[in-house]
């Protein structure tokens, strides 16, 4: 990312950026999804407060890159239809691929109510840029509370924050398409949507990071049909319709999140991550946040040991599961944040955690509670390893 991005003395912090919400702002954002009419007055309320709460908690908790928390977003990807118009609805959810072959614990999950609970909107219209209000409401709560909170504490450590914002691939593979006559259509008209969002975060002074989940969790989810062959030239398609909506903006001041959805589950038709690397190194941004704490894919840090990090790209692992409650111990995210930064150079690794910790609104596997131990151990982990890169090279340096 930019200079002040690579530390020349410890690994940064940071995290995907979802967090638990307030109660008052998920009654709110409920009742906004379901199309009940909200005073305008308590839902900026709600949300401010949510924000600086959010804020708050992350600068308690060590964190060096912070964000909003989503805290205004029903779901990371649904929100666009606040923003976009040709969206209404609601559409069925496909099952993923995984939790098909084990339907015993698939319905568990379901008696447990152990999904979340949003409407999925269906594009029955043309897909244009109408509402700019909410993104400019994010900036200004951002915005505050940060400044509210160097304040408080002016020894906070923050060194910047970023916003996040949906790619046109993940609409895609949320919100179906019933307007467009071919699928490449629709998903330029999502690019050229969302291209306001992206310039204007980053104008915003922000950092803008653009979820892609798509590009691993569609496999097994809304592609779980196709071959690998035929899910990697949708992924193309994808990351073609990224690059557009992001041209001309600067790579250093965007990253990209890849996950293959963040619940607890066999995960047994996950696409390794070598298949789509490298449609992921074909993408704009120059930090990936790519999941590598969860078990089924932790191994995959060796693939950096192979194909190589292109120079303008920071690696941003995730060291901290998302997806069950166990405490990572500061040893264990150390050695782990270590392994990546042996193989691609300390300077260009930040730690993260594997997914967001409150995803959609009133649902994250994990306990809220717990959600912010793990990032207490999550700073631990990354002061440890700090320790031992910098005096490690200290030594070789003698």
């Amino acid at each position: 990312m930019t200079p002040r991005h690579r530390h020349a003395d410890r690994i940064l912090t940071t995290h995907v950026g979802s967090l638990p919400r307030p109660q008052a702002a998920l009654d709110l954002l409920f009742a906004q999804d379901a199309g009940q009419p909200i005073d305008p007055a308590a839902f900026e309320r709600a949300m401010a407060e949510g924000v600086d709460d959010a804020v708050e908690r992350q600068c308690a908790a060590g964190l060096d890159i912070v964000s909003d928390g989503e805290t205004s977003k029903i779901s990371y990807a649904t929100y666009v239809k606040h923003r976009l118009s040709g969206f209404e609805g609601d559409s069925p959810r496909p099952t993923p691929r995984d939790l098909e072959d084990f339907p015993a614990f698939r319905d568990r999950l379901v008696a447990q109510k152990a999904s979340p609970t949003y409407r999925r909107p269906v594009c029955r219209g043309p897909v244009a840029l109408i509402n700019t209000a909410p993104l400019e409401a994010d900036i200004a709560r951002l915005t505050h509370a940060l400044a509210r909170q160097a304040l408080v504490t002016p020894d906070s450590g923050v060194t910047d924050a970023f916003i996040n914002a949906v790619s046109p691939g993940t609409i895609a593979v949320f919100l179906p398409n019933e307007y467009y006559r071919s699928y490449e259509d629709y998903i330029g008209a999502l690019a050229a949507a969302m291209r306001h969002e992206y310039r204007r975060i980053i104008e915003a002074g922000f950092i803008l990071q653009v979820d892609c989940p798509d590009l691993a969790m569609g496999r097994h989810s809304r592609y779980s049909r196709l071959s690998d062959a035929e899910f990697l030239r949708y992924a193309t398609t994808h990351v073609e319709a990224l690059n557009d909506a992001l041209a001309g903006l600067p790579p250093e001041r965007i990253r990209m999140h890849v996950c293959w959805g963040n619940y607890e589950g066999p995960h047994t038709h996950d696409i390794p991550l070598a298949m789509i690397l490298p449609q992921l190194l074909r993408a704009r941004p120059s930090g990936l946040l790519i999941e590598g704490a969860n078990p089924r894919h932790e191994h995959e840090w060796a693939v950096w040991t192979t194909c190589g990090l292109p120079d303008d790209k920071v690696l941003i692992p995730g060291v901290i599961d998302t997806s069950t409650n166990y405490v990572e111990h500061p040893e264990l995210v150390a050695q782990r944040i270590t392994r990546y930064a042996e193989i691609v150079g300390r300077e260009r690794v930040i730690a993260s955690t594997d997914c967001g910790l409150g995803t959609f609104a009133g649902y994250g596997p994990v306990e809220p509670a717990i959600a912010w131990e793990k990032m207490r151990s999550l700073t631990r982990g990354a002061e440890l390893a700090s320790r031992q890169l910098w005096s490690r090279r200290a030594v070789m340096a003698v």
